[in-house]
């Protein structure tokens, strides 16, 4: 069998060797580039791992101080945790727990600062809803009930609606628009559950106004 190349398959070998004198820096290049890619994104995702474990472990830490009454290290945890954890899903969930823990403490400035932030940054919806709750119940206990209509106005998640259907009702009867009130109060009934022990607290307020509720 001959060793010797045809015509053809030499100009075919003649080709490549062109072929790779023109384009080889540009090949090697996109190479390089690929290689550093899969680096950068390998050596991303380990960091984002190891935040996410780091951020995981503060909120742990957090839950423990909160159950153990420690209301300045769980606004301290959870201050860490808002300013080098802000992308993770624990720094919302912290924030709540510090505003409750705080407001339970009658630290209402340090609570409010804490439920903004989470409407500020938190991209769930969820967390956004009940932040926007708590922030309305504030607001309502600092006789600023326009206020909190403003903000339980705003877009909730429908799990959450007969809360601030209700909550709605009673800044607006402290606003002293009664009909409107009513019609909040009627909605909490109609969107909360048959066995609910808080449709009693409901009716009793509709009916206060004037409202009997439907059976």
């Amino acid at each position: 069998m001959s060793s010797e190349l045809t015509l053809d398959e030499q100009e075919k070998i003649d080709q490549i060797k062109d072929f790779w004198k023109r384009y080889a820096n540009l090949v090697l290049g996109v190479l390089l580039i690929l290689a550093i890619a899969a680096t950068g994104y390998t050596w991303w995702h380990r960091q984002t791992l190891h935040k996410s474990a780091e951020a995981a472990s503060i909120y742990a830490t957090l839950q423990a101080m909160q159950q153990a009454g420690q209301t300045s290290a769980v606004s301290s945890l959870a201050d860490t945790l808002m300013k080098q954890y802000p992308d993770s899903a624990y720094s919302a969930r912290g924030a709540l727990i510090a505003a409750a823990t705080n407001a339970a403490a009658h630290n209402d400035a340090a609570a409010r600062s804490e439920l903004q932030w989470v409407l500020d940054h938190s991209s769930e919806s969820g967390m956004q809803t009940i932040a926007r709750l708590h922030l309305a119940g504030m607001l309502l206990d600092a006789h600023q009930p326009a206020e909190a209509v403003k903000m339980l106005d705003r877009p909730h998640d429908e799990s959450d609606a007969d809360l601030y259907s209700d909550l709605k009702g009673d800044a607006l009867l402290m606003l002293g628009r009664r009909d409107q009130a009513r019609v909040a109060y009627q909605t909490a009934l109609q969107k909360l559950p048959a066995d609910s022990p808080y449709r009693q607290i409901v009716e009793i307020k509709l009916n206060a106004i004037a409202g009997a509720a439907q059976p």
